[in-house]
């Protein structure tokens, strides 16, 4: 998979719902549950980190929840790339944009969310053939600022800023014409996942999910 066709679906899935949830799951028990409810509110592009010892697990438990489109974050290493793939995960995120990592999501299928946050670091990827990207961290580089600004030069990338987003800043993200959607773990808060209050956590989807460009003008 090309990283043009790659970007491409990744825009599918970013077009999904305005918040990306990025997950970290302690505990596998908690995987699919987390998940239902995310979707229930209207989240469905699930992003789970690979940070913990059960993330593999947790993935191949919510791929089987339906309506659902299931991702690994956090890929650093080719064989993150692999695993992702072997876990069944349906699209990849990393924070930044290495050749090892392109060659191996052309060669797993996988398509992949890069992170850039220069202007140099937009323009590399693009000139390997990524135009949807990550921009992290969002808020220690500039916030929505620095992407509004970015849209000039550079009219042709669409971002899903993560890193600091919660729902109060998620707004003035959203309005931007080059942002899709924001990442963040803002509607899957480890407390409620701990005490298995999943429906807070789907009342949050279910706020998150609201957030439109209808609703925002």
């Amino acid at each position: 998979m090309t990283p043009t066709a790659q970007s491409a679906k990744a825009r599918e899935f970013c077009a999904l719902a305005p918040i990306v949830p990025v997950i970290v799951v302690q505990d596998v028990a908690h995987a699919q549950p987390l998940a239902k409810a995310l979707v229930a509110g209207g989240l469905k592009a699930l992003e789970v980190t690979l940070r913990s010892a059960c993330a593999l697990e947790a993935i191949r438990a919510m791929v089987d929840v339906e309506g659902g489109v299931v991702g690994a974050g956090t890929l650093l290493t080719p064989a993150d790339v692999k695993a992702a793939k072997a876990a069944g995960a349906q699209f990849g995120v990393a924070p930044g944009l290495t050749e090892s990592l392109v060659k191996a999501c052309e060669d797993e299928g996988l398509p992949l969310l890069p992170g850039a946050v220069t202007a140099s670091e937009v323009m590399r990827a693009l000139e390997l053939g990524y135009d949807m990207l990550k921009f992290f961290p969002a808020e220690t580089s500039g916030g929505a600022a620095a992407l509004k600004a970015m849209g000039g030069p550079l009219p042709k990338v669409s971002f899903c800023p993560t890193g600091g987003v919660s729902l109060k800043n998620a707004r003035d993200y959203l309005t931007l014409p080059n942002v899709m959607c924001v990442g963040g773990s803002l509607v899957a808060p480890q407390g409620m996942m701990s005490a298995g209050n999943w429906a807070a956590i789907e009342a949050l989807a279910t706020d998150a999910a609201a957030l439109s460009r209808a609703t925002l003008g």
